[in-house]
């Protein structure tokens, strides 16, 4: 009778004198199963989302060396390949006919280690273990994914001295690391985090609506950014978006915001002539610049994240007023007087010096009072204090505002707890306005503020900014709330572990 075919695994019991023999087959049960595993359930070449990612880049020493991140990848063998550090590799061209295409490669590599004899009796000897490790190589054929996995390639040229990073990624040139014939490994599920998810859906909505608004005024290409927030929704639904995957689609999605302004530059000049449409091009080219530099991180994808928040908040106000390609019944028209409104107040936020008097949307507020914070005269006539904090902490930056203007300002910050303040020269049945200067890039939280002990809300601080980090964050007092000449303010922190910071506040009330 014919041996059965399967796994077999070992089987102890009282008695059973075990061989080298047995363990060996022992540990390659165990192999075997595993790499069984990788081929059927998951496809071969880099696991993104580890370490570096086994990322080629050109190293600033501007010879022919590459430098290859850490990193995890399996190959269609089924071998586990883990990079710990980062691999230095040294091109030499006297070894291949140039010019040629050469290919960066990851192996798998087992090496026998700690050999031990026993001097009582030298039939004894062997190495105790294997290591299961990796081999960094150039090649100069085509990989072959049973046994390499491909990091990049590089066509090189006759008497090329300096490889370079791709100055265009989907357009690699002579003596530049092309990586997108790296293969990826296939892994099922998202593994972002879910506070980050629910923030990242919230953008992909803000575009869609915005992306809407154009189309409602016959810009085509607005059309693709839609289609584009679809596809990333459907994604996202389907629980396949997260960290490997989420720059990809943001560059098909930044990149048709851009033919977007093609598009309103030359078939819709009364759109492209607004102020805040040239905002929406300036953004448009921060977050290429963002995705050029080729750092996935997480720090990385908050900028994005902030920066397309905003870039939203301007394409929306851009097309503010401007005529949808539907007929409408026109309204009928209303004499009362303009109602104030806090989103009157997002040009605002970008002001590096707020004036004394601002026309907004119909109103014209003044300005009514004032606290300059840190300032001992200021602070005590308006009864500033910082109560109940786990941390609070003095402090003075040279930041900037988005329009590059570098203003010094000194403040204060409390974690928990609460600011309480007065502020004077109110005009009773009136709203206020309360303007905070902050540092943004301590944004993403909320705040409750209350007038006279009775609260108006809770203030949302969305978004963050580490480049262009000052900001004017406005909160609004209904009118029927302002009692009295003078009104006792309390701003209570309600995320927790999170900074909320003054630089200076500003008090305005409509004339």
């Amino acid at each position: 009778m014919s041996e059965q075919n399967g796994f077999k695994r070992i089987n102890f019991f009282k008695g059973f004198l075990t061989t080298e023999k047995d363990w060996n087959e022992a540990e390659k049960y165990h192999i075997d199963k595993r790499m069984v595993h990788n081929r059927m359930f998951h496809s071969p070449g880099v696991a993104f989302g580890h370490g570096g990612d086994l990322r080629v880049g050109a190293r600033a020493r501007g010879d022919l060396s590459v430098e290859i991140q850490p990193g995890y990848a399996v190959d269609a063998s089924g071998h586990d390949m883990l990079v710990f550090d980062a691999q230095i590799k040294n091109i030499n061209p006297e070894e291949f006919r140039l010019p040629q295409t050469v290919y960066i490669v990851l192996r798998f590599y087992e090496e026998m280690t700690d050999f031990i004899a026993y001097k009582e009796n030298l039939e004894y000897k062997g190495h105790r273990r294997v290591l299961e490790t990796f081999k960094v190589e150039v090649s100069q054929t085509e990989p072959d994914i049973t046994r390499e996995v491909e990091l990049g390639r590089i066509y090189l040229e006759k008497g090329a001295n300096r490889i370079r990073d791709a100055r265009d990624a989907a357009d690699p040139r002579a003596n530049e690391i092309d990586l997108r014939f790296v293969p990826r490994a296939g892994r099922a599920g998202s593994f972002m985090a879910p506070a980050q998810r629910l923030r990242l859906q919230n953008v992909f909505w803000q575009i869609r609506r915005s992306a809407l608004e154009y189309c409602r005024r016959g810009v085509l290409s607005a059309n693709n950014v839609v289609q584009c927030c679809n596809t990333a929704l459907m994604l996202d639904a389907s629980n396949m978006v997260d960290m490997r995957n989420i720059f990809d689609i943001f560059y098909l999605l930044i990149e048709s915001e851009g033919e977007m302004a093609l598009d309103v530059d030359a078939h819709h000049p009364q759109i492209a002539q607004k102020k805040e449409f040239s905002e929406f091009r300036r953004h448009v080219e921060i977050l290429r610049g963002l995705l050029a530099e080729g750092k996935f991180t997480t720090e990385a994808f908050n900028n994005m994240i902030a920066y397309q928040s905003k870039l939203n908040e301007i394409s929306t106000a851009a097309v503010a007023g401007e005529k949808m390609l539907v007929d409408v019944k026109e309204a009928p028209k209303d004499d009362a007087p303009k109602a104030a409104d806090i989103k009157d107040w997002e040009g605002v936020k970008v002001m590096p010096n707020p004036k004394d008097s601002m026309d907004l949307d119909g109103l014209t507020w003044v300005l009514v009072d004032e606290i300059k914070i840190l300032d001992t005269d200021s602070e005590t006539k308006h009864a500033f204090n910082v109560k109940e904090a786990r941390d609070s902490y003095r402090s003075r930056q040279k930041l900037k505002y988005p329009d590059g203007t570098v203003i010094e300002g000194t403040g204060r910050a409390h974690v928990g707890g609460f600011a309480e303040f007065k502020i004077m020269n109110i005009t009773p049945g009136r709203p206020v306005v309360i303007l905070r200067r902050m540092d943004y890039v301590y944004g993403d939280y909320e705040l409750e503020m209350q007038v006279n002990g009775k609260s108006i809300g809770v203030i949302a601080c969305a978004g963050t900014d580490r480049v262009h980090r000052w900001r004017n964050w406005p909160a609004m007092i209904p009118g029927e709330m302002a009692t009295d000449s003078t009104l006792n303010i309390k701003q209570l922190a309600l995320t927790a572990g999170r900074d909320v910071n003054m630089f200076h506040i500003w008090v305005y009330q409509p004339k």
